[in-house]
């Protein structure tokens, strides 16, 4: 038990005094790579409808050179955006328009 017998009760002020551990400076002179980017507007995110299957040059810009459909953080999407954008090439794809996968041959 504690150093005080059963039954009575410590005051708040009683507690000793918890030694904090030393946080770690901040490091500002990290190089840029590391640095985190602040959030940016989306490329391209318009009022009405974002994307269309139909328009495939724009589609093609949001997918690599494998065939996968690049990630919001490269895009610059907003998440609804990105979601409707990720439809639009599936619907693509399935209508031939765009390829599943890359020939890398």
């Amino acid at each position: 038990m504690a150093d005080y017998e059963r039954g009575e009760r410590r005051e708040r002020g009683d507690r000793e005094e918890r030694i904090q551990p030393p946080r770690r400076p901040r490091r500002d002179n990290a190089p840029a790579s590391r640095r985190r980017k602040g959030k940016g507007r989306s490329e391209y995110c318009p009022d009405g409808e974002c994307f269309n299957y139909k328009e495939v040059e724009i589609l093609e810009r949001y997918v690599n050179e494998v065939g996968k459909i690049k990630p919001r953080r490269v895009t610059g999407n907003c998440a609804r955006c990105q979601r409707e954008l990720a439809r639009e090439i599936k619907r693509a794809r399935f209508l031939g328009l765009l390829p599943f996968i890359a020939n890398t041959d």
